[in-house]
């Protein structure tokens, strides 16, 4: 299960982070300077719409570079992007917490829609075939490679996240790694490719030791210190990553227990993209996770601000009015990472409450709706109030099983439930 799971953060990660390794040195072979410029002017459009969660204009401005330059394979590419963002939008899966537990992986009852997947399919496809078509022109077109390999990976973390066919998500992830690779060896500059590399070496690097060894014999080898650095250099020096790298360096950062340093990438990009609520519930959440060490080290006061400000984050998501072209929240979203806020603070009562908040959301996500159930039955447990938590439970158990949530609530039922994992 370690390999299985740390591979596919690897092949989700790649592909949410990577997407606009395709669109930085995009090109339909064309040197004019109108040219050049109106497709920066798209990319600029699209990749903005992406960041702030507007599916709608991204997708409006993907159709268009479809329409202006056909033999182009950015904009299928990215139409397929566009579209398994907002899937797993829709789902409450655009985050990466929840894809580092293994709960993920067990069975659900929760399948996609046959004509998403198909559509999918058919984009990642006309994508692959134009730039293969490019490649036959001319082998050494470290555009039309790098769309191949950000594809692949696309392919693999669509596999694993939403058709959750994970053996073939390892297979096309892995593949889309190797072609990131060549297109180093064509171009050691071109930075943005480096993207997946890093996140490749540092994945491969957190595995155990043991794993490790077999691994090295396959030929894979990774190094999380080398990872974190190629990040770091990706967001500092790419074209058109810097920002997708400080997405994905929030991530590790937050593994690696960094938590200042992912406060301040999400602070900045939550500055930059005002419109995507995401970026704060990163910030809340980083805020709550450091404040959780001050008051190990009892440095309380430092606690308490930090504490304080996570909340004052997390209230004034669930009621201000949004601005003016902001992507809708999600609400159900919001009161269930608010409840694993206050799990790490200790309030145990009040996250349970946060996460029925959750349940009664109008049009709430049905997958979260039955976490947030089974999260409010083990925050209950902890709060030692067992026949709440045991009502939980048969709540749980009464609706479809998501990932392992059938599991863990027989668990419970058999004894209070005492850990507190990051969910």
């Amino acid at each position: 299960m370690q390999i299985k799971y740390s591979t596919l953060l690897l092949l989700f990660l790649a592909s949410l982070l990577g997407t606009a390794n395709a669109l930085a040195q995009s090109g339909n072979g064309k040197t004019g300077t109108a040219v050049t410029a109106r497709l920066e002017e798209l990319r600029e459009q699209g990749s903005e719409g992406l960041f702030n969660l507007d599916y709608d204009i991204a997708r409006h401005t993907f159709r268009e570079m479809a329409r202006l330059y056909p033999d182009d394979p950015i904009a299928p590419q990215m139409l397929a992007t566009t579209l398994w963002l907002e899937t797993l939008n829709r789902a409450r899966r655009l985050q990466s917490a929840i894809y580092s537990t293994q709960s993920f992986y067990a069975g659900t009852e929760d399948k996609p829609d046959a004509s998403l997947i198909q559509e999918f399919r058919d984009l990642t496809l006309q994508a692959t075939q134009l730039a293969k078509a490019r490649l036959q022109r001319n082998p050494r077109d470290t555009q039309a490679l790098n769309v191949l390999g950000v594809t692949e990976s696309l392919r693999g973390a669509f596999a694993a996240t939403v058709e959750r066919r994970f053996i073939a998500a390892i297979s096309s992830g892995l593949s889309g790694v190797e072609k990131q690779r060549d297109v180093l060896k064509l171009d050691p500059k071109f930075h943005d490719a480096e993207l997946t590399i890093g996140m490749y070496d540092y994945i491969v690097g957190t595995l155990p030791l043991s794993v490790r060894m077999l691994a090295s014999i396959a030929g894979v080898r990774g190094s999380k210190k080398r990872g974190i650095q190629t990040l770091e250099r990706v967001a500092k020096e790419g074209q058109r990553t810097r920002d997708d790298a400080k997405v994905l360096l929030i991530s590790i950062y937050k593994k690696e227990k960094r938590f200042p340093e992912a406060l301040a990438l999400s602070r900045e990009l939550q500055e930059k993209y005002p419109r995507n609520y995401l970026f704060r519930l990163e910030t809340a959440d980083s805020l709550a996770s450091q404040a959780a060490i001050e008051r190990q080290a009892s440095k309380t006061k430092q606690a308490e601000a930090m504490e304080s400000e996570a909340v004052s984050t997390f209230e004034t998501m669930l009621h201000e009015r949004p601005a003016a072209g902001a992507a809708p929240r999600a609400p159900d979203l919001i009161h269930f990472r608010y409840g694993e806020a206050l799990l790490l603070m200790g309030q145990t009562q009040r996250a349970a409450r946060e996460f029925l908040s959750a349940t009664t959301v109008s049009g709430a996500d049905a997958g979260t709706v039955s976490r947030a159930h089974l999260r409010a039955a083990q925050s209950f447990d902890l709060a030692g109030k067992r026949n709440e938590a045991l009502a939980e439970y048969r709540v749980v158990l009464s609706r479809p099983n998501i990932y392992d949530s059938h599991d863990q609530a027989r668990r419970g039922q058999k004894e209070p439930y005492r850990e507190r994992p990051r969910q």
